[in-house]
């Protein structure tokens, strides 16, 4: 799960990097200081899990350099410089060389506050992405987190195997948070284009200029970036929010695509988000370009769709964060499975996730149910039932299933505890095992 970002503060003044880490601390932030850029230069390296603020006048090497240094060592690193009154010329060329932002003293604590939520936000994004180019040399260990044996879910891996190993662009729709992302990251991964530049460009944070610059160009004067399209040539470009897209960033994407060969230079793997009722992809992009862009389809299945898969991703969501918080993982009654099975869920695998930690953290208090965090979630979420009912021996069934799997986990794959445990005898659980798909092998 999910750690705390750092702050590294750079200053040569004590008082000063004092200052900055307490009111940073009390916002929340993890902080460390260097009282030199030499110093920090030595624990601040590429996937530093964080970012840096750092004064611009210092003796020995000042700001702008260490600000170079820093681009040098990891170029996507939010470096935030804190200058004084009257050094305007210097911010601008901090600006220029990459820093994510400035500060001019005396500032505004919570303006650095505002500063430092989103340079750690996109910081996380970052390192999130790298993480997940790692894992994909061949596929797998991304395959891996599709987690669910819904038929749903057997469909959503299907597709991508046979998508992932063509060439024509692709156009993924679902709900928000049924993890859109992680599927585009898992059709670049399996694909012949695994080993190539995969970008991914937010379209809906970023304003109507900076976005046709930053997807078509041209750059600003010495800025090493390449454009988009041009950076992603040969790979995969991945534009989540493409109803964000005007009629005039459409018309130059189809333009751009249309002269591609085939197979295109750059396959582009087009997210839609549209929420609003009555309103589709379709609908909100040009027709020409919809269907360029929707040669090859998958639709991503909403949670409530996928069965007993909402009792096995809770599980693994609440493991992980009983092992973070150091605490056991909370028991899930008969009741609450079935109240987690029949929730709507309309933020899908994302809300899930929420749920799991709240559901860790007040285990560990000793305080509450999962059925009030359910209730006090939303006001999508009351009343808890959906209107799709479903026979009593589903839940019956997705219920045994987790309680084999969670007793199976905390006993490594022991047979002879589960036994004991659950009160069964050694046949009736080999029964229920092979019925439910489970393996000891996957427990050791």
């Amino acid at each position: 799960m999910a750690k705390a970002m750092k702050i590294a503060i750079v200053d040569d003044e004590k008082d000063m990097r004092q200052s900055i880490s307490q009111w940073l601390a009390l916002s929340g932030y993890d902080t460390e200081s260097f009282g030199s850029a030499e110093e920090a230069l030595a624990t601040v390296g590429p996937d530093y899990p964080g970012i840096v603020i750092s004064d611009i006048k210092m003796p020995g090497m000042d700001g702008i350099a260490f600000l170079k240094k820093l681009m040098g060592v990891d170029s996507a690193l939010p470096v935030i410089m804190i200058t004084g009154h009257g050094d305007v010329p210097m911010a601008v060329e901090a600006m220029r060389i990459g820093a994510f932002d400035f500060l001019e003293k005396p500032f505004n604590p919570d303006r650095m506050s505002e500063l430092a939520k989103r340079a750690t936000a996109a910081r996380r994004l970052t390192l999130d992405n790298r993480q997940l180019r790692r894992e994909l040399s061949d596929g797998t260990q991304l395959m891996e987190k599709l987690i669910g044996s819904s038929p749903a879910m057997e469909r959503l891996r299907e597709d991508i195997l046979d998508l992932g190993q063509a060439d024509g662009h692709v156009l993924i729709e679902g709900e928000t948070g049924t993890g859109k992302t992680l599927v585009a990251h898992a059709l670049h991964a399996v694909g012949s284009r695994a080993g190539k530049k995969f970008l991914l460009l937010p379209c809906a944070a970023l304003d109507e200029t900076t976005l046709q610059k930053r997807l078509f160009g041209p750059m600003d004067e010495g800025d090493a970036q390449l454009p988009a399209m041009e950076e992603a040539r040969g790979g995969t470009l991945v534009l989540e929010d493409i109803e964000s897209l005007s009629d005039q960033a459409q018309a130059r994407l189809l333009s751009i695509i249309n002269d591609q060969g085939n197979p295109p230079e750059t396959r582009i793997v087009a997210i839609c988000n549209l929420q609003d009722e009555g309103r589709t992809c379709e609908t909100a992009l040009r027709s020409d370009l919809f269907y360029r862009l929707a040669a090859l389809r998958i639709t991503v299945p909403p949670l409530r769709q996928r069965g007993e898969d909402i009792l096995t991703l809770f599980t693994r969501f609440s493991e992980g964060y009983a092992d973070e918080y150091g605490c056991e993982a909370p028991e899930v009654s008969a009741q609450e499975a079935a109240q987690l099975l029949q929730a709507p869920w309309p933020g899908n695998v994302r809300q899930l996730i929420n749920l799991a930690e709240r559901a860790t953290l007040q285990s560990r208090r000793g305080t509450g149910t999962i059925a009030s965090l359910l209730m006090n979630d939303h006001e999508e979420m009351q009343p808890v039932m959906t209107t799709e009912g479903k026979p009593l021996k589903e839940y019956v069934e997705a219920f045994e299933r987790m309680l084999i799997d969670n007793t199976m986990r905390r006993h490594k794959g022991s047979i002879a505890a589960v036994m004991d445990e659950l009160c069964l005898p050694r046949r009736t659980l080999n029964e229920k095992m092979a019925k439910y798909g489970l393996q000891r092998a996957d427990y050791l």
